[in-house]
């Protein structure tokens, strides 16, 4: 039978069609980090041109590119739920991937911190909106923790401390915008899971085989909570005490701690999750720029400089590699 190039021209289009379907089906609820990433390289540099006194531009612009990488990523994954929710709920089911479904709503609250000085009907608005859905997101990944089937020591990471994160975030633009007692709340529910996780993470990683490669990257999660914490905690305070400074020591030295290790993650082959590196290291530079605010000790300034650049430098890798994987159909892949 004679193949005409129309016959062959239906099947390359089909063959596309049928790539493209795939790739949604395979589009990852991690994705939502990178808005994680992006919004802490904003906030850092707004804070950054604070202290300076000088307005330096790079944070309004990366603000609102944010925002845009987030509606492009909420359409995607959007989609995928219409078009492939199998899919979706097998993901919201995994072990692993459960964990990454509240950095949609961190997403949010992150945003709102980004809009608070730019728009502040929208980060309202935005703030309300992660609040609500971070605690469906919360109560439903906590609800599986404690009545689950399948999870088992390996499959605990510093991915399981996002949840976590997330309660620690609503108090920065909640208290700004007056809700007081949801802050107190939301935080005292974070920093309590954040020791219980702290705690089983290390019995993981001390007693059992190490994690798989394309997650080690999430060792920098581990730095988010306390960094975040320790910002949170000031705006609840309205100042530095002994607890503040006790969360931010604690992120300090887990940031020493992991940039120690700087070879085996360099020597990492790049996955999406590298984005990691991003949020937890905005927020220590974050926490470090505050803490000069506050203290008035110039060397908490020189460490939040270095941080920022090192922040600035690992932000530009990612977005290169980043899209370099997409050119090369590597990411939306199938993965166990």
């Amino acid at each position: 039978m004679l193949v005409t190039s129309k016959d062959s021209k239906n099947t390359n289009d089909n063959t596309v069609i049928q790539e493209d379907l795939d790739r949604l089906k395979n589009f990852p609820i991690s994705f939502f980090s990178i808005i994680m990433g992006l919004s802490g390289f904003t906030i850092a540099w707004e804070k950054a041109a604070h202290i300076m006194g000088t307005p330096l531009f790079i944070d309004s612009f990366f603000a609102w590119l944010t925002f845009a990488a987030f509606l492009v990523i909420s359409g995607f994954y959007i989609k995928k739920i219409i078009s492939h929710p199998d899919a979706v709920i097998a993901e919201a089911k995994h072990p692993v991937k459960l964990s990454f479904f509240p950095a949609a709503s961190i997403a949010l609250l992150l945003l709102s911190v980004t809009m608070i000085n730019r728009a502040e009907g929208l980060a309202h608005v935005l703030w309300i909106l992660g609040t609500a859905l971070h605690l469906v997101l919360f109560l439903y990944v906590v609800n599986s923790w404690m009545h689950h089937e399948h999870y088992q020591t390996p499959h605990i990471s510093p991915a399981w401390f996002i949840p976590a994160v997330g309660n620690v975030l609503v108090p920065i633009v909640g208290m700004h915008l007056g809700y007081v007692e949801i802050s107190w709340f939301f935080f005292s529910v974070g920093i309590m899971f954040w020791i219980i996780l702290f705690t089983i993470f290390f019995n993981r990683i001390l007693f059992h085989n190490p994690m798989p490669t394309h997650l080690v990257p999430t060792f920098f999660i581990l730095i988010a909570p306390p960094a975040v914490g320790f910002v949170s905690y000031v705006k609840l305070n309205g100042g530095l005490d002994n607890f503040a400074n006790i969360l931010f020591y604690t992120g300090l030295f887990l940031t020493l701690l992991l940039f120690s290790q700087y070879k085996k993650f360099s020597s990492l082959p790049f996955f999406l999750s590298w984005w990691a590196y991003s949020f937890p290291i905005a927020a220590i530079t974050i926490a470090s720029f505050l803490m000069f605010q506050l203290s008035k000790n110039v060397f908490f300034a020189y460490i939040g400089g270095v941080l920022l650049f090192i922040l600035t430098a690992v932000i530009a890798l990612l977005i290169f590699k980043t899209f370099k994987a997409i050119s090369k159909k590597k990411v939306c892949v199938e993965s166990h």
